[in-house]
């Protein structure tokens, strides 16, 4: 798979990574980056994934990626044993992201984070003036039934990284399906103009 039929998140990680880097995808989904990284920078992959379906998709893939749960399996992992971990939509459907974030700082060199924005402007005039909470492109899902259980902001995301003593490296805003540049992560722009972001992180 070329970068171009990535999604704008995972082909803007797939930059970042270097050829050759051991790297662990944590909620790999079915594989489509792994693969990605494998074939175009030789990187030594691995992948953990939920869905059972998904895993077998990844192998069908020839990919090395095993069944797991990013809120309880992380903790196997020894500490610094990876180059780059990647986390891309997936943190704030975690049970506990504040321990999932210090497990992947203990386990890569480097973090490569992407998550959506409950802090949109669409997102806070949609509460305000409709008074429920909203369905976006980017947040496609009834209340009910989303497996967003943390919502946080940009500027919530950038505080937990600071608590848990995280230098953001990077930080590139994401628009419209698009990535729009690298952004101040702690500026009020982003915050509330950038439907997403990619965090690029490392242990202080």
């Amino acid at each position: 798979m070329s970068a171009a039929n990535l999604r704008p998140d995972l082909a803007a990680i797939a930059e970042m990574i270097p050829q050759g880097a051991r790297v662990l995808d944590v909620g790999c989904g079915d594989g489509a980056l792994l693969e990605h990284l494998v074939r175009t920078k030789h990187v030594d992959g691995r992948g953990i994934e939920l869905s059972q379906q998904n895993v077998n998709a990844c192998v069908a893939r020839g990919l090395a990626v095993v069944q797991g749960d990013a809120d309880t399996d992380l903790a196997e992992y020894p500490a610094q044993v990876f180059d780059f971990v990647i986390l891309s939509q997936t943190i704030q459907a975690t049970e506990k992201p504040a321990q999932v974030l210090q497990h992947l700082l203990r386990i890569g060199r480097q973090v490569a984070i992407s998550l959506p924005n409950f802090g949109h402007w669409r997102v806070r005039l949609a509460l305000l003036l409709g008074g429920r909470m909203p369905r976006t492109k980017a947040l496609g899902y009834s209340w009910y039934d989303t497996p967003n259980i943390h919502l946080c902001t940009l500027a919530d995301f950038v505080d937990l990284t600071r608590k848990h003593g995280a230098v953001i490296v990077r930080a590139l805003a994401l628009k419209n399906d698009a990535v729009a540049g690298d952004v101040r992560p702690d500026s009020w722009g982003p915050n509330i103009a950038a439907q997403g972001a990619i965090f690029l992180l490392r242990k202080s």
